[in-house]
């Protein structure tokens, strides 16, 4: 992908739309980590744990877009991709952010790192999904993911409870990340066309592509609409007297 064209402003579009939605609730935890020590040691504790976490997170990423590159991950990829979409959407009406706590320093900074490599894989799927291995979106949407996990909480937070239709915006890209994966899948060619396909079913793989991109997004918001008016049905249920 070449640098400054459109698919390339397109990408990191998206890339940053994922850190922010994804990033949360990892902030979040992440504050909370720390929050037993004294006020001089919090600052101190989250910054050096951004820098571990920074350097956790860049070989997550390079090696998840390295493992995409086999045949058939890609297609697990995109699944994986469009599961963690419909969580995003499913799992909205919890508030509840319990997290670890940590009473010394290095502990803090242990925490803080390893609460950001267990969390920070779906920013990481989703990241190395949009950039389609452009190592140079990589890199940016890992300076713009870390700053917001570990300083940005109150900001993505402001901004999603003032605008909550950042949330479905933010799953149907990773909704439409995931399905052009599964598109990009080189087992799958005989269906979405490739290097080696048939000229004369061109349409017929564009149309492919399309309904797998339509599918994706609608089923993803779809279900998601679903699952959270159902839990909300389920809590109304309870608050009524018996």
């Amino acid at each position: 992908m070449e640098l400054f064209t459109a698919p390339w402003w397109s990408a990191l579009l998206a890339i940053i739309l994922i850190d922010l939605v994804l990033a949360g609730d990892n902030a979040i935890v992440i504050a909370l980590a720390a929050r037993n020590l004294p006020p001089h040691l919090q600052k101190k504790a989250i910054a050096w744990g951004a820098m571990g976490a920074i350097v956790v997170r860049a070989a997550m990423t390079v090696g998840v877009v390295w493992l995409l590159k086999i045949p058939g991950l890609m297609l697990v990829g995109g699944l994986g991709l469009l599961w963690i979409a419909y969580k995003l959407l499913a799992d909205q009406g919890d508030k509840s952010h319990d997290g670890p706590v940590a009473s010394t320093f290095w502990g803090a900074m242990k925490t803080i790192v390893v609460a950001d490599a267990l969390m920070g894989i779906d920013n990481v799927l989703g990241v190395a999904g949009a950039a389609h291995g452009s190592f140079d979106l990589v890199i940016i949407g890992l300076l713009v993911s870390v700053p917001i996990v570990m300083f940005g909480s109150s900001v993505v937070l402001k901004l999603v409870e003032r605008f909550p239709l950042i949330i479905h915006l933010g799953a149907a890209v990773l909704a439409l990340t995931a399905a052009k994966m599964i598109v990009s899948e080189q087992l799958l060619d005989p269906v979405y066309g490739g290097p080696d396909s048939l000229a004369s079913l061109e349409t017929l793989y564009t149309v492919a592509q399309w309904a797998t991109y339509a599918l994706a997004v609608v089923g993803v918001l779809g279900a998601g609409w679903w699952a959270t008016r159902r839990a909300k049905s389920g809590q109304e249920a309870n608050l009524v007297p018996h």
